[in-house]
């Protein structure tokens, strides 16, 4: 008697005389006569997509290659719908990722916004991937290359931000300095007795300080 085993990463298509009569999940089985088995292994796979020269909306042309996480989720579709069922999935992308970056400016592809394209992408390869019995998982843009002189651009926009930045915040450190300064000029005039312990404080140790009241005459002399 033949057995066939289906191991848990994979499933296999199970054909009689030319029909297909299911697909077997992980587990032990008896082979038929005049049966055929196909495996079909059904892990998760990354796919990169080549790079292509894309125009954005402000017409910069950039070099962009996307990344498609996907498995096998129908495994007898998956065999029976295309020939290469993926290349279907990797045209939907590339389609995709045109039409979504000419609506993109290159500085949001190159930020935050990037997000709303990886959506986009996503969306139409599992549209794409559905009816092949492939389940995309998500597309995610891996490589964003831009012209060198844009790239020098943005390096110097970037270094003259941060150069902007740290004046800024030297000048509030020195405005905070400078106003901590006046408070402590002020509360010393208020407070004469409070400035003599200050200076007596800040006097380097062994020095000798004479204290003395004012005298009698140039008291008698200011009244």
């Amino acid at each position: 008697m033949f057995m066939i085993t289906v191991e848990p990463d994979q499933r296999v298509v199970h054909y009689r005389d030319g029909r297909l009569i299911g697909v077997l999940e992980p587990g032990r089985y008896r082979r038929t006569r005049r049966s055929r088995y196909v495996p079909v292994d059904v892990r998760q796979q990354l796919t990169q997509t080549a790079p292509q020269e894309v125009l954005t909306s402000d017409g910069v042309t950039v070099k962009v290659s996307a990344t498609v996480r996907w498995a096998v989720s129908d495994a007898a579709a998956y065999l029976q719908a295309a020939n290469e069922p993926f290349s279907f999935v990797y045209l939907a992308v590339q389609v995709a990722l045109r039409e979504r970056l000419a609506d993109v400016e290159v500085a949001d592809l190159l930020g935050p916004a990037r997000s709303g394209v990886t959506e986009a992408l996503t969306a139409a390869a599992v549209a794409a991937g559905q009816p092949l019995g492939v389940a995309v998982a998500e597309v995610v843009i891996k490589d964003v290359i831009v012209p060198a002189e844009l790239r020098n651009a943005y390096a110097e926009v970037i270094t003259t931000r941060q150069r902007a930045q740290a004046q800024l915040e030297a000048a509030r450190a020195e405005t905070a300095a400078l106003r901590s300064m006046a408070n402590g000029a002020k509360l010393l005039d208020d407070h004469p007795a409070l400035a003599m312990l200050r200076m007596i404080q800040a006097a380097p140790y062994g020095t000798k300080i004479v204290l003395g009241s004012v005298p009698a005459a140039e008291a008698a002399a200011e009244e």
